[in-house]
């Protein structure tokens, strides 16, 4: 070891992970992050695990899962992705983003098994599959009892996917990634569908007949069972709070009635249904009342749907793509109709005009910015798909996101008392935007 692996920071092994693959260059395999996991002596199957995936709200559930088994005094691990502000977020132990000290010492557990695994495959391991392996080797590291695991993008060949999880929960398939993934729902779904490991037990969102479908046959064919929402566990009832809303819940165990959620919207309402379903899958057992309210009413996901208050007050959401961006609207609603203006930054791989259609009802005026991602759609052609969907009126094109808040908050305010500012179109604007806020 080099006097500079001795020195290493968070800092430094950021740099040294950005230096590899991006997230977004996909080499579809589990080769390469099999060799590094058996390596280290496979630390992924020291602890169970509830794997989850779908297209929207991911995040938000792995969190809802995690406050719930923490409540229950399991010592648990959560991976999402991606991060907000700080890299160490995708990693949490115990509720808590894993330490300076744990990442870097997960880094160089990590980094030798995979310069081996470099040297013989024609493809380095990526950004995201060190990620996972490093999440996986502190997991091990903390002798965590339980993991809560994000996939990052579909499922069957994500580098997640090496975790044997006796649950596995599938939140809606929409259309997103579909140059990876495939056009199709279905083609999505398939993808989605690889998390179901043979003898799991996998509980799967309201899907359209031909999705629920597919994941029934394919965990027919692994001798999987498969819970369906609306058929095995339901919402039986919800209601907007100020502090977010109350739910009450069939799950798969028990019922659970007048149970506080501290997030806002009718999808967070499901999501915390599908973490519900998942700890019950779980525990085969039901959850004690008073530990889920506790759970949920101090649950926290950054970035969705979070209120910020203040005037005017700030609404930060990750919707990147129409499915979200409905999901977004709806719970706009559900906060009361106000004048609102949007300050939104895209990736240029998004269905924007989609993004745009199903926020329009919901949106005074739009301002069209970029995030400082080389990926993101600059101001300019953002603000061209605007004006064909909100007309010209209503769109204003300001090339710096800094600059954007600050007309946003103006124009609110100029608007009137009850004016709110949104920001959305991306993880990284959203995680930029809370930082010029100084969140």
């Amino acid at each position: 070891m080099t006097t500079t692996d001795l020195d290493l920071d968070v800092t430094e092994v950021e740099q040294r992970l950005l230096a590899r693959w991006p997230e977004t260059r996909i080499a579809p395999s589990l080769e390469r992050i099999r060799a590094v996991t058996d390596a280290l002596g496979r630390p992924q199957h020291g602890y169970r695990s509830i794997h989850i995936t779908g297209t929207n709200g991911k995040t938000s559930t792995a969190r809802m899962v995690e406050a719930i088994l923490l409540e229950l005094g399991s010592r648990v691990g959560r991976f999402t992705s991606p991060h907000l502000a700080d890299i160490r977020e995708r990693i949490s132990i115990g509720g808590r983003p894993i330490s300076p000290d744990g990442f870097v010492r997960a880094y160089r557990e990590v980094a030798s098994a995979a310069e081996a695994v470099d040297r013989e495959s024609p493809t380095p391991l990526s950004f995201f599959e060190m990620t996972v392996a490093m999440a996986y080797q502190a997991f091990s590291t903390a002798a965590i009892d339980v993991a809560a695991v994000e996939v990052g993008m579909g499922g069957m060949w994500d580098a997640t996917n090496v975790i044997d999880a006796p649950v596995a929960a599938i939140l809606p398939v929409g259309l997103d990634h579909v140059d990876h993934l495939g056009p199709t729902r279905l083609d999505i779904a398939a993808e989605k569908a690889g998390i179901i490991k043979p003898g799991a037990l996998a509980v799967t969102a309201r899907q359209t007949p031909e999705v629920e479908q597919l994941l029934r046959a394919h965990a027919d064919a692994h001798l999987a069972r498969l819970m369906v929402e609306g058929r095995d566990f339901g919402l039986s009832g919800r209601r907007a709070s100020g502090a977010g809303q109350i739910i009450s819940v069939n799950g798969l165990a028990g019922h659970y009635s007048e149970v506080p959620l501290s997030l806002h919207g009718r999808h967070q309402a499901h999501n915390a249904l599908l973490a519900i379903a998942s700890v019950e899958a779980l525990l085969g057992d039901v959850i004690p009342l008073d530990a889920l309210r506790r759970a949920l009413g101090s649950a926290r996901s950054p970035g969705r749907l979070e209120v910020l208050p203040g005037t005017p007050a700030v609404i930060l959401d990750a919707a990147h793509n129409p499915d979200g961006a409905r999901a977004l609207a709806a719970g706009l609603s559900d906060l009361g109709p106000r004048p609102t203006v949007a300050v939104l930054a895209a990736m240029g791989d998004k269905d924007l005009a989609g993004m745009l259609a199903a926020l329009e009802p919901v949106v005074t005026t739009m301002i069209c910015t970029r995030n400082s991602s080389p990926r993101s759609l600059s101001a300019h052609d953002t603000a061209a798909v605007a004006r064909r969907v909100l007309g010209t009126d209503r769109v204003v094109e300001i090339d710096d996101l800094s600059d954007a808040l600050v007309e946003a908050t103006s124009t609110a305010a100029a608007l009137s008392e009850e004016a709110r500012v949104l920001v959305t179109g991306s993880v990284v604007t959203v995680g930029e935007a809370r930082r010029l806020l100084g969140l």
